[in-house]
């Protein structure tokens, strides 16, 4: 996750050879955060390709703007803002696409141009059993307003800690407690029924 203070020295030289161009140094950059910023990518647009795709846009941007990088934050927390904004940039277009699709439609401006996505259940690390619960929380979280959505899915999905997440958003350790405290008090109300039957996986 993120580099701890004892990594402090190697994240130095790491961001030193970034910025001179080091190619292995990239690389070896890309391979120690893939995984992870694959898997953050996913927990917010949960479509596999779409999440491959941004992942490669993140690294295109890391290489990219790392000589502007000023280092008053972790490279691994830089890295994972990076993921969390394109990831929220994704969802936005898709929706703004969706309802101009509507719109059009509805006009009759144009005809069958857009076929609604239906959003997938394949989720990377779970069992084929928990597809269902995994499809209805993820409905649920989309519902959430988008702040607390971020603060929930980074909290509960990726499990960073919650100053891991303020360092990332950029606000305070209280700020992101009150965004969890109410994310998980929304989606206690949104499930209710589902929750009466099955365990309360965000009661913790």
């Amino acid at each position: 996750m993120i580099l701890s203070d004892k990594n402090t020295d190697n994240q130095k030289d790491l961001i030193i050879q970034l910025k001179n161009g080091h190619k292995d140094s990239f690389k070896f950059l890309v391979e120690l955060y893939q995984d992870k910023v694959l898997n953050t990518c996913y927990h917010f647009v949960h479509d596999k390709t779409d999440a491959e795709d941004l992942s490669q846009e993140v690294f295109l941007q890391v290489y990219r703007s790392i000589g502007r990088f000023r280092e008053d934050a972790q490279l691994s927390t830089w890295i994972y803002r990076i993921a969390v904004n394109k990831s929220l940039d994704h969802i936005r277009k898709k929706k703004r696409k969706k309802r101009f699709a509507f719109v059009t439609s509805f006009w009759g401006t144009t005809e069958n141009e857009y076929e609604l996505q239906i959003p997938t259940n394949e989720n990377l690390h779970s069992d084929l059993e928990q597809k269902e619960m995994i499809q209805i929380l993820n409905n649920a979280i989309n519902k959430l307003p988008e702040n607390q959505k971020t603060a929930i899915t980074l909290s509960k999905y990726e499990g960073f800690s919650n100053k891991e997440i303020a360092e990332i958003l950029d606000t305070s350790v209280s700020s992101v407690e009150s965004l969890i405290h109410r994310a998980k008090k929304n989606l206690n109300q949104k499930l209710y029924h589902f929750y009466e039957k099955n365990t309360q996986v965000f009661a913790g």
